[in-house]
């Protein structure tokens, strides 16, 4: 009976240990402000190619860089200032292209990667659709109008 509480005691020291000196995740959050990290193009014409820029301010006490945008796949196309530092107040931007040829309902990713170990995904969705080739047939009242004021 000793033995198990004395291995039991072991353990638990063991672990509180092991917390006290375990790192302290970094919250990205308490360092930075995004606008747009999570949006909507709305319905968009399919293969119309589009843009919308991500803002990201500096709200900690330290300058920061932007060292790096990975998207999920080919689709999309970030543009950016790779490095490009700033300090407490200011702001970057990044702006997320995607071109259109998903049909129908569409959701991507994109992970910023900023300097200290920051790294915040954000996404934009949407829904493509193809605008119809024949254009609407004429209203027949609309044409009986258009003959009535013409005469």
């Amino acid at each position: 009976m000793k033995r198990i509480a004395f291995i039991l005691t072991a353990f638990f020291v063991m672990n509180m240990a092991k917390a006290q000196t375990a790192p302290v995740a970094k919250d990205v959050n308490k360092s930075f402000e995004f606008t747009n990290s999570d949006y909507d193009f709305g319905k968009i014409t399919f293969g119309k190619p589009v843009k919308y820029d991500v803002l990201i301010k500096n709200i900690g006490i330290d300058s920061a860089s932007l060292d790096n945008v990975q998207v999920g796949c080919g689709c999309t196309t970030p543009e950016y200032e790779k490095g490009k530092r700033f300090g407490p107040g200011e702001t970057i931007k990044i702006t997320l292209g995607f071109n259109g040829n998903t049909m129908g309902v569409f959701s991507k990713i994109a992970t910023i990667y900023l300097s200290g170990g920051f790294s915040k995904v954000v996404t934009f969705k949407g829904e493509t659709f193809t605008p119809p080739t024949n254009p609407a047939p004429a209203n027949a009242a609309t044409e009986k109008l258009k003959t009535a004021t013409s005469n």
